[in-house]
């Protein structure tokens, strides 16, 4: 660990979270092993990617909206609390996913892209939605 951007990227990696880095046009730039896990998508399959391929179709519209409005204005509406919300495996399955959100800005204050931790909470709503159907 003799740089910061080893380090950096060891941490990334080390994280139990799914860490995912898009650019302003919404392009993977930073794609985690929590990632890859979570996913099914390795690395080198993800990166350079539109984010499209994990938003489920009929989710797609409403995330672009939210997503361009909040590199257009700078701000985000969840400012970091998470949300649950659907994603894509690579094998097809639907997953439920807590997300939390933020902007990457540069040292001008300009909004560069964004950043998404995400985990896998699927075991859990569907234990939550049996629970209520019995």
């Amino acid at each position: 660990m003799n740089n910061h951007a080893n380090l950096d990227a060891q941490i990334l990696d080390a994280a139990a979270d799914a860490l995912i880095c898009a650019d302003r046009s919404g392009t993977i730039m930073r794609w985690n092993r929590a990632a890859e896990l979570l996913f099914g998508y390795s690395a080198d399959e993800a990166l350079g990617q539109n984010l499209d391929l994990i938003i489920p179709e009929h989710l797609r519209v409403a995330h672009w909206n939210g997503f361009n409005a909040a590199i257009t204005s700078g701000t985000m509406k969840l400012q970091g609390r998470p949300t649950l919300t659907r994603a894509t495996h690579k094998s097809g399955r639907r997953l439920y996913i807590e997300m939390t959100f933020a902007l990457l800005k540069g040292a001008e204050g300009e909004v560069e892209g964004s950043v998404a931790m995400a985990r896998d909470v699927t075991e859990r709503v569907e234990r939550e939605r049996a629970a209520r159907a019995r």
